[in-house]
């Protein structure tokens, strides 16, 4: 076989590092440094001529920095005359600007696909993207993994007693309906005005929560806003308790904050992203599932198995 190598990118270095480790292969090196004004520099420091090569690395705060890392890496494994090169991006950035919702503004979404594919990227392995039809961006393969099977076993192990799942807008209809199948539970709909980026108000539920213990599945928390004021609703809607679980903890602003004064119980996320410890939040991790993907990737094997 041709065999494959897995690199880190400075955001994702633990993250690989337990990809690694389940694959039992070793963390591959590279020598990524900054120069005085904060240009990128990248030496790949072992060879990767005829190999597969997987890139880990979150494209999250700092946005620009860690996608340019991204891609300047990418560049210099293409120049080392790798056989193929697949980005690995846990937390796939700027994933919120899919299309025109104002006049004169750009699809940064369909930017980053475009840098991608230019720099050299042959293949993409991501998880949740915040819209599914950012894999019709690429004119590459992209497996967009559904992150909420994660989170299956840990709400078995809490024996809730009357659980119910909740769509905490009603973009996230398809992905709480996907989660409630494969739980065999009903579903509810928290319908919300969003007034402007980062702020929402939450207006009414789209079903009957008295009595239930909720479950608020999504794709990101960025200033726990919504998920606060959804929890807030719920429970004056009858709620006995409402937890909410998203793939990406971004956690930006006011969110710690808002965590820790609102009326959500708990929050599940993964490991997409590096996080502070906080009494409500529960990280757990996605490495398995995504070491997985790579092995199969790596000897051609199908990826949607997984989720059937």
């Amino acid at each position: 076989m041709r065999g494959y190598k897995i690199f880190a990118g400075s955001s994702s270095v633990e993250f690989a590092k337990e990809v690694c480790q389940l694959l039992d292969v070793p963390l591959a090196k590279a020598d990524v440094k900054s120069f005085s004004d904060g240009e990128i520099s990248v030496q790949i420091a072992e060879s990767v001529r005829g190999r597969d090569v997987f890139i880990v690395q979150s494209t999250g705060a700092p946005s620009n920095d860690n996608l340019m890392e991204l891609l300047v890496m990418t560049d210099a494994l293409r120049r080392s005359s790798a056989n193929s090169i697949t980005a690995v991006v846990p937390y796939f950035g700027y994933a919120r600007q899919d299309r025109k919702a104002a006049p004169r503004v750009p699809i940064t979404a369909k930017l980053v696909a475009d840098m991608y594919e230019t720099a050299g990227i042959d293949r993409v392995v991501t998880i949740d993207l915040h819209a599914g039809q950012i894999q019709g961006f690429f004119n590459i393969p992209v497996d967009n993994l559904y992150g909420s099977i994660t989170f299956e076993n840990y709400i078995k192990s809490k024996n809730l007693k009357s659980p119910i799942v909740a769509s905490p807008d009603i973009g996230g209809v398809a992905r709480a309906r996907y989660f409630a199948k494969r739980l065999g539970l009903d579903m509810v709909i928290v319908d919300k005005r969003r007034e402007k980026a980062n702020e929402s108000e939450v207006m009414n539920i789209i079903g009957d929560v008295a009595g239930h213990d909720v479950i608020m599945i999504d794709d990101m928390v960025d200033t726990a806003g919504t998920m606060v004021k959804a929890a807030t609703a719920l429970k004056n809607k009858g709620a006995t308790s409402v937890m909410a679980c998203a793939t990406h903890g971004v956690l930006s602003g006011k969110a710690y904050e808002n965590l820790a004064n609102g009326e959500l119980d708990e929050l599940i996320i993964t490991n997409t992203l590096v996080t502070k410890p906080s009494e409500k939040i529960v990280v757990l991790t996605v490495a398995p599932l995504f070491a997985e993907v790579i092995r199969r990737v790596y000897h051609n094997e199908s990826v949607n198995s997984l989720f059937i």
